[in-house]
């Protein structure tokens, strides 16, 4: 019997890198936080999550029962890349009546609005481009711009938003190729940019030659005062605007429905960019979006959600000052979902995050909003997730965290 002595086994060869732009990007600290905070009887002010229980779950679900019921082929069956002409159709009706004329053929649905920056980014941006940014920024955005390779630059701002003169300095210096901001109810402060200032930033991207990616998540959840127009919509900014906007906050995250208005060169561009990406958002989704608005009244909905959320915020702001250290200071949202605070003097809260946590209540730290040196002392609170009652203890928790 012949005995067959093993084989030592060869040393493998090294794997080729992760590319430059992957190993260097960061995670989501949101989502790192919402990980931690999972355990039951968290008040997470984390989160920048709709109220679930004020879905019109059962006008979505009608909506895909009639689909599936009338049209099952089509609705399970791929798609063209531009989206289902129903549902850009009724998109284009809605941009209309709300002050900017809009035709089906210049939306481009996306899987979410967050596929709208990626797709941006990848039409848009080369490696080492300069993208301005508002300072503290929408953190995904920060992701999508630094994975394109982006040099991402803040833009100078105050309690009212971006600097139009700033702006305009910094486009000469650093020749950006866009401007990204959320001008109405700002992801993390909430504020809300002055008519004044819209005109002025068209009219530095008219005078400079720049893009204008104008993010309008949140518009809709106004429970205060008047609506301010589109940047899009101001003279000089028409034909280099994109407009994106979502479903996600008015009518459910989870169907993952975005939408870009833009001019009709970058549109084509961003087309080709989601072949790549994923071929077209699924048509069962989108299909289910376009009979939820010819059926139901999607915008006396939002009335209501606006409602209910202009009382959470109340909630907050009633609590605020007495779960806070003194000299902290905050921002009173008119919209939207979310308040921006700054503690006093130098506090870390990334570092007070660890304890606060022990108190079953979890915020935002500000720094990850930042794209230059950031303000540590800052952090965000989301108040629509929680009812008025939750809101009140989780800022009691908070109180007795931060005393501790």
């Amino acid at each position: 019997m012949t005995v067959t002595e093993p084989v030592a086994a060869r040393p493998s060869a090294p794997l080729p890198p992760l590319a430059a732009r992957a190993a260097a990007a960061k995670g989501s600290a949101v989502r790192d936080i919402l990980a931690v905070t999972a355990r039951p009887g968290m008040i997470n002010f984390a989160g920048g999550l709709p109220a679930p229980e004020l879905f019109d779950a059962e006008g979505i679900a009608a909506a895909y029962r009639d689909v599936l019921a009338q049209a099952p082929g089509r609705a399970l069956q791929y798609s063209t890349t531009e989206g289902e002409p129903a549902l850009r159709t009724a998109l284009a009706e809605r941009t209309t009546v709300r002050g900017l004329p809009t035709g089906p053929d210049e939306v481009l649905v996306t899987t979410g609005s967050q596929q709208a920056l990626s797709l941006l980014a990848t039409a848009l941006v080369e490696p080492g481009d300069a993208v301005l940014v508002e300072s503290p920024c929408y953190l995904a955005a920060l992701q999508a711009f630094s994975l394109a390779g982006a040099r991402v630059v803040p833009v100078p701002g105050d309690d009212e938003g971006i600097d139009p003169d700033a702006l305009d300095a910094l486009v000469a210096s650093e020749r950006p190729k866009l401007l990204y901001t959320v001008p109405t109810f700002q992801n993390p402060t909430g504020r809300t940019l002055p008519a004044g200032r819209r005109a002025a930033v068209a009219a530095v991207a008219a005078r400079r030659g720049l893009w204008i990616v104008e993010d309008d998540p949140y518009g809709e959840l106004r429970f205060e005062g008047e609506r301010v127009p589109w940047i899009a919509s101001y003279e000089g900014a028409g034909d280099r605007t994109v407009l994106l906007g979502s479903f996600s906050k008015v009518m459910a995250p989870g169907m993952r429905l975005g939408w870009m208005r833009a001019p009709a060169a970058l549109r084509r561009a961003c087309t080709v960019a989601k072949q790549a990406a994923d071929l077209h958002t699924p048509t069962v989704n989108q299909l289910a979006a376009a009979r939820y608005l010819a059926d139901r009244d999607l915008d006396a909905h939002v009335v209501r959600v606006a409602a209910e959320y202009g009382r959470r915020r109340d909630a907050m702001l009633a609590g605020i000052a007495d779960a806070l250290p003194e000299g902290s200071t905050w921002t009173r949202p008119e919209g939207g979902m979310f308040l921006w605070v700054r503690l006093p003097g130098s506090r870390d809260t990334t570092e007070l995050l660890r304890r606060v946590v022990e108190h079953d209540v979890a915020y935002v730290p500000g720094e990850p909003f930042h794209a230059g040196p950031p303000d540590r002392a800052t952090l965000r609170l989301c108040f629509v997730t929680q009812t008025p009652q939750e809101i009140a203890e989780g800022l009691r928790r908070l109180g007795r965290a931060l005393r501790d």
